[in-house]
């Protein structure tokens, strides 16, 4: 019997780090970087790095939701980046570098804006949480030499400096949800 996937798009900084967190989850089937919520047809990655396109890097996951449900990607998504600070992660700045949940459906509107509200309410960061939560319109794969960027260059590096230690911190953190 063939597996219902759902979708998810997800803008959490850069897309490196994003991808190389949601690579290792339980019930996620694919993950594909790239450029969503801008106004350019097929962005180049110089063209969103420029900040003219609207676009945000994101990742672009096929998931499983009988092995993991949208609220649990979200939960890894908000633990793994900081979503209280506008168009930066860290020393990445601009607004393709923006928070940012892309929703498929009204469902996935109401569980983010109900994540949302939960961590708010939970006071789990100092700041306002600033992710930006928008119907999804496009999607645009980055460039073959950005996808599985961590696996492929462990050592570059921003790769060492910045995505390995946050991959490391999710695999301790979420250890129950690591494939094997």
């Amino acid at each position: 019997m063939e597996k219902m996937l759902e979708t998810a798009t997800l803008g959490g900084g850069c897309f490196w780090c994003t991808e190389a967190v949601f690579d290792s989850v339980i019930g996620v089937e694919d993950v594909v970087s790239g450029y969503a919520g801008g106004h350019k047809e097929n962005p180049t990655y110089q063209e969103v790095c420029s900040e003219t396109t609207g676009h945000a890097e994101v990742i672009q996951l096929k998931f499983n939701p009988e092995e993991i449900s949208f609220k649990e990607i979200l939960g890894i998504f908000f633990a793994t980046h900081d979503p209280t600070t506008l168009n930066r992660q860290g020393n990445d700045i601009g607004e393709s570098y923006r928070s940012a949940i892309f929703y498929h459906s009204d469902e996935q509107k109401e569980t983010a804006d109900k994540v949302i509200e939960e961590i708010t309410e939970n006071g789990v960061f100092d700041d306002d949480i600033v992710t930006e939560v928008t119907e999804f319109t496009n999607f645009y794969p980055a460039e073959d030499y950005h996808q599985n960027y961590f696996e492929n260059n462990p050592n570059q590096p921003y790769c060492a400096a910045v995505v390995s230690p946050k991959v490391s911190k999710f695999r301790k953190t979420f250890a129950d949800r690591l494939k094997r």
